[in-house]
Order: C-alpha cells, then structure tokens, then sequence
C-alpha cells in the first residue's frame, strides 16, 4: 500500500522557516506565511518535512487512492519559491495570467521572489483554491 509522504505534523513552522538559508528567501516566508494566514483564516501547519499548508481536505480518487493534503501552502526552497493550489481549477489559469512573473506546473506555482508578484492576486488564488477545493471535496 502506497505511504503519503506528506503528512501534517506538529514540526515548528518558525523553525523551518528560521532554518532558510537565503535571509531574502526567509523575508518572503514570513510574508507569505502572513497573507496566506490572514488570506485563508487557517492556522499554518508543517505538511511533510519542508510544504507549509493551510486548512486541510480529505481527497479519493476513482482509483481509490486516497488521502489528505493541505488546501493552500508553500515551501521556500532553495531555487524558487514553491505555491500549492487547487490542481483541476479551470479559473486558476485566468488568474496567472494577471499574477506576475512565475513559471507553474501541475500542481506547483513557483517564484523567485514575491516582489516579482501581486499580492491581490495571490490572495485571489488562495481564496479560489480554498472555494475549489470544498466544494470538490465536501466533508
């Protein structure tokens, strides 16, 4: 049976966060870490060893895989800056293209920095995310 590797856990956000190299890259979690919490009302938990999440939903997938996984989160890594949102979403494709400077993948937003981004789109990103997400997957 597979084994999620990202689990939530009681690990210190502020700890992961006092740990980035990068003293710009650790300014920018903070920042994140701030609109994120007031963007979303959640209280922000570690999720495996380095994905700061938000909120959380539980997800089953026709194969039957299923799991849990934070609605929102992001992880200040060495190279750029990961953002977690909703996979799936046909309106977060719009949203990108006002968001700023960013290269994206399936699941993954990344940036250098959040001065290469707006702010207000981010925070319409989290919030669509978030709406996405439950109403995908309801309680």
């Amino acid at each position: 049976m597979y084994e999620l590797k990202t689990k939530e856990n009681d690990n210190s956000v502020i700890t992961f966060i006092e740990n980035v190299d990068s003293p710009k890259k650790r300014e920018d979690a903070y920042r994140l870490l701030d609109i994120f919490t007031e963007t979303t009302g959640y209280k922000a938990k570690m999720w495996g060893p380095s994905i700061i999440g938000f909120g959380a939903y539980h997800y089953k997938y026709e194969s039957g895989h299923e799991g849990d996984a934070p609605l929102v989160g992001f992880s200040p890594r060495k190279a750029k800056i990961s953002l977690y949102f909703a996979t799936g979403d046909t309106e977060r494709g719009e949203l990108l293209e006002e968001f700023g400077k960013h290269t994206s993948g399936k699941a993954c937003v990344y940036i250098n920095k959040v001065a290469d981004i707006n702010v207000d789109v981010l925070s319409t990103l989290i919030n669509q995310s978030v709406k996405f997400l439950r109403e995908t997957y309801p309680d």
